[in-house]
């Protein structure tokens, strides 16, 4: 092995000679170093390794199936919460694709919706709306071929300050929306072998933190909803073509996160914007292809804390709770300041 990665180096040294003459005195000084063409070397092969990942999760998580390109004509997005937040963003944004939008809210749309896009009110939490607005939807539009399973609440507060209406709520709009969501919409997908089914979770699929404890629970939820519902598309269904992706944001600046962000700088951690959600999960629409985004992507590592011993996890856990602690400390104290 030692000889091999000699020879390889020496034989990249001599190739790469007359490019390195060509450059300014200092680069050449530090590129004619004995140790540059093995570390040269060590670093196309890791680029290798990395472009076989991708090729090899891409492949897999499309089941070896082509992308089929992109046609607005015969699509048809619907989006679940899509009055406010990521949501409007996301409708505004895809109306600019030129494809035609169907926005399911329990609240009327604040903005004025952009050209094909529909809005119908229904409570996500119930089957029998659901399936009461599915009719006037495939009358009016057809069978959506795209789900964006968009809607989320949350509540700040530990679990016994929270009320069990307040518990019950965020279990019922974060995940079992999702179950009768795909019951309704699914099957016209795995009739034609055609469709995509887009899950928002969070970070908050990977780490659960105290003052957000049910909210973290319904997240982690949203990810084995989404890894179960591949296999049985894939195994159960024989619909390899039905794409399934899920998209994990950090913090987002919502109505939602409002009591966060109004802390400015007492609030320390990460906030992303609608825009930048948005953006990704268009893309990931028009691309047609299944994946796993994490927003940023600087934070993928984070998906791989349960991967780590026990006491570096509870030390990341920790970490995270703590900054709540001392921002409801900061809250209580602009409260008896007032």
């Amino acid at each position: 092995m030692s000889f091999s990665l000699d020879h390889l180096s020496l034989l990249l040294g001599q190739w790469l000679q007359p490019l390195i003459q060509r450059l300014p005195p200092q680069v050449q000084g530090v590129l004619l170093h004995p140790v540059a063409p093995k570390a040269i070397l060590v670093l196309l092969a890791l680029a290798l390794v990395r472009q076989m990942n991708r090729a090899l999760t891409n492949w897999s998580m499309n089941n070896g199936e082509s992308v089929e390109r992109w046609n607005a004509d015969r699509e048809l997005v619907l989006l679940t919460g899509g009055c406010s937040g990521i949501g409007k963003q996301m409708v505004l944004d895809l109306a600019k694709t030129g494809v035609r939008v169907v926005v399911l809210d329990i609240q009327e749309p604040t903005f004025t919706l952009p050209s094909g896009a529909t809005f119908y009110n229904a409570d996500i939490t119930s089957s029998a709306s659901i399936a009461e607005v599915a009719g006037k939807i495939r009358a009016a539009h057809g069978d959506p071929t795209v789900l964006i399973n968009n809607a989320g609440v949350g509540h700040d507060g530990t679990i016994l300050q929270k009320t069990e209406a307040k518990i019950r709520q965020t279990f019922e709009v974060n995940i079992v929306s999702h179950f009768l969501m795909v019951r309704e919409f699914m099957p016209s997908m795995i009739q034609k072998n055609h469709g995509h089914i887009i899950t928002i979770a969070s970070m908050a699929s990977f780490i659960g933190l105290g003052d957000m404890v049910e909210y973290s629970c319904t997240k982690a939820g949203a990810l084995a909803f989404h890894e179960g519902l591949r296999q049985e598309l894939r195994l159960w269904y024989k619909a390899p073509k039905v794409r399934t992706s899920i998209v994990h944001p950090i913090w987002v600046r919502t109505p939602m996160i409002k009591v966060l962000t109004d802390a400015g700088s007492q609030f320390k951690q990460p906030v992303l914007t609608p825009e930048m959600v948005s953006a990704a999960v268009v893309k990931q629409v028009l691309t047609q292809s299944s994946g796993q985004v994490i927003l940023p992507w600087h934070y993928t590592p984070l998906s791989m804390l349960r991967a780590f011993p026990n006491w570096f996890q509870e030390f990341a856990r920790g970490v995270g709770s703590r900054d709540f602690i001392k921002l409801r400390e900061w809250q209580q104290k602009q409260l008896k300041g007032q």
